[in-house]
């Protein structure tokens, strides 16, 4: 799923990418909510909203990603300094 969202983010197809990344993170949080895939799939949706216009929607879930991420992760992580850098933007 997660392949065949970033397909449909990659054609500017937002709602389709939308739907999907919105099933991978809910099933990503079932399992886990602070599994770096769970995280990763919390910033794609983020960005996805991001792009469909859904600003305030994607800064409120961009935030709960650095949060869980500087948890996780750590400060210094790739990961982390990346969804920083987008909240910054």
């Amino acid at each position: 799923m997660v392949n065949l969202a970033s397909m449909h983010w990659n054609q500017g197809r937002w709602e389709e990418a939308e739907t999907l990344c919105v099933q991978v993170m809910e099933t990503s949080k079932k399992l886990r909510a602070d599994h770096p895939d769970t995280l990763t799939s919390m910033n794609n949706l983020a960005h996805t909203w991001q792009r469909m216009g859904m600003v305030l929607e994607a800064t409120r879930l961009m935030r709960e990603c650095v949060r869980l991420r500087q948890g996780k992760l750590g400060l210094n992580h790739s990961y982390t300094k990346a969804s920083v850098s987008t909240l910054d933007d």
